[in-house]
């Protein structure tokens, strides 16, 4: 088994008809996979919302692969979350991102899937990884204790593309992205990661130091019917309009206030932690970009290496190479929002991992390389958080 070290790697010839499953294409990730997709011409793809699929039932997922016959797999769908969630869910995120793993991956070796594209995340590491983290860094040390749960069911995803492939001559790749953003996030107010928790919160502080209720009240009832906010010892609804004071008691709720200084009101964001620790950022859209060019130019048996302690490794990192603090990231974001007020730091929660940053050097020498900046990102993702609330 050799290492993805050369320029030359064969290309998958993939009809623009071949029916192309993508598992969680309504999310943020797979749903920039299946525009991409479909600026490449692809014209055949199968997209199940979990309403329609429910990827934890073993049988309703055997037989929707025996229905539709795909060719081609990208499993994206997971259950996904942040810090807190991660804290917070543990048996959920464990249990429900093994039941999909394996019963995706199982139906696609049953069902005579060519090629299939898992989709992991860089939490894999161990927490004190060396920097940059290689994929020979997989299993070296203990997981960060927050998102562990979460990340061994990724690793169980890897091991299971790999033991399919060694046992049954798949070719089933995994894929291991960096923090993501970008159009369709999830803005929730307990589950999001720290890039959209920043645009909703930072957004809500600037609605709050201009005084624009209307648009706290907008935000809130939006909320309100995704079943994420609730009105403070109110009944629940959708057409309520809630007062100045239940929306303070919301904001306070993702660490938005206000006081009074020199007789003038002074907006304050609370973030939890020091702001130091550093994190790596790729855009979705270079992502999608990244899964299509793994899709088309890279096979497990050109992706599979032994490393040093003589393990097999055979996913490959997906990052932007760029990192950023935490408190780097704040100030970007209050910049793109336009909040003009005060971040307080609370060093007494937890930062979590001090620094995240992954050598995706084995896909840049391929020849893929991400295109978006963090700041015009950013500025993207924001224009697209603002039509979740648009009238």
């Amino acid at each position: 088994m050799t290492s993805t070290t050369n320029n030359q790697q064969p290309t998958t010839k993939i009809s623009r008809d071949a029916r192309i499953y993508v598992a969680g294409h309504l999310g943020l990730v797979g749903g920039g996979i299946w525009r991409a997709l479909e600026r490449h011409g692809y014209t055949n793809l199968i997209g199940r919302s979990i309403g329609e699929l429910d990827l934890i039932n073993q049988q309703a997922v055997d037989d929707f692969f025996a229905t539709e016959k795909p060719e081609y797999v990208v499993l994206v769908a997971a259950k996904v979350g942040g810090i807190v969630a991660n804290s917070t869910y543990r048996a959920q995120f464990i249990y429900e991102n093994l039941m999909i793993e394996a019963n995706v991956i199982h139906s696609a070796y049953k069902h005579g899937v060519k090629k299939l594209l898992f989709l992991g995340s860089s939490c894999i590491y161990p927490k004190h990884a060396p920097q940059p983290m290689k994929e020979e860094h997989l299993l070296t040390g203990p997981l960060e204790p927050t998102n562990e749960p979460y990340a061994i069911a990724k690793i169980a995803g890897i091991r299971l593309c790999d033991a399919y492939n060694r046992q049954y001559g798949t070719n089933f790749i995994s894929a291991m992205p960096t923090n993501m953003y970008g159009p369709g996030d999830n803005y929730h107010p307990e589950n999001s990661h720290v890039l959209p928790a920043f645009l909703r919160r930072m957004h809500l502080a600037k609605a709050l130091e201009n005084e624009d209720f209307a648009e706290l009240a907008r935000v809130f009832k939006s909320e309100l019917l995704n079943g994420s906010s609730r009105l403070s010892g109110k009944e629940d609804s959708a057409t309520q309009q809630p007062s100045n004071e239940q929306l303070l008691l919301w904001l306070a709720k993702s660490g938005v206030t206000q006081t009074t200084s020199n007789q003038q009101p002074a907006t304050k964001l609370a973030c939890w932690g020091s702001g130091s620790p550093l994190r790596e950022f790729l855009y979705s859209d270079d992502l999608a970009e990244a899964c299509v060019f793994l899709l088309e130019k890279a096979s497990y048996a050109d992706m599979a290496f032994t490393d040093e302690s003589g393990t097999v490794q055979s996913h490959i990192n997906v990052g932007s190479g760029k990192e950023v603090s935490i408190k780097e990231l704040a100030e970007t974001v209050k910049a793109a929002v336009g909040f003009k007020g005060e971040i307080e730091w609370d060093a007494t929660k937890p930062d979590g991992t001090p620094r995240k940053l992954m050598d995706s050097s084995r896909l840049m020498k391929l020849g893929w390389a991400p295109k978006i900046e963090l700041a015009d990102g950013i500025a993207l993702a924001y224009a697209d958080f603002l039509t979740r609330f648009a009238n």
